[in-house]
């Protein structure tokens, strides 16, 4: 299998481990300190492959810039009080969010 084809597949795994999901069910990562922001901006399913690779130089520029961080309290309030679904996937041990954004198709 070549490099870009293993690549390929990787992504595909992590886009089939996906889900939407409440905001409010995440709450126990989000006090464990393992929910991580990932703007919209930024493509969660790239995000989540550039982490599992731990590819350092690329996540700090995106949290240097806020495009990924872990969530912030007061973001957490925020969705919560909205009841905001995220887009959500889990690379070991993170999960990291994405709040979807209403008519945007993923």
């Amino acid at each position: 299998m070549s490099e870009q084809a293993a690549e390929d597949l990787e992504r595909a795994r992590i886009l089939g481990e996906t889900a939407q999901i409440p905001w409010q069910e995440l709450q126990r990562w989000f006090a464990s300190g393992t929910a991580i922001f990932v703007s919209s901006s930024l493509d969660l399913i790239e995000t989540a492959y550039q982490l599992s690779l731990d590819n350092t130089g690329e996540l700090r520029d995106w949290m240097a810039s806020g495009r990924v961080d872990r969530v912030s309290d007061a973001q957490a309030r925020e969705w919560l009080a909205a009841d905001t679904i995220v887009w959500a996937v889990v690379v070991k041990p993170w999960i990291l969010v994405q709040p979807v954004e209403p008519g945007i198709k993923h």
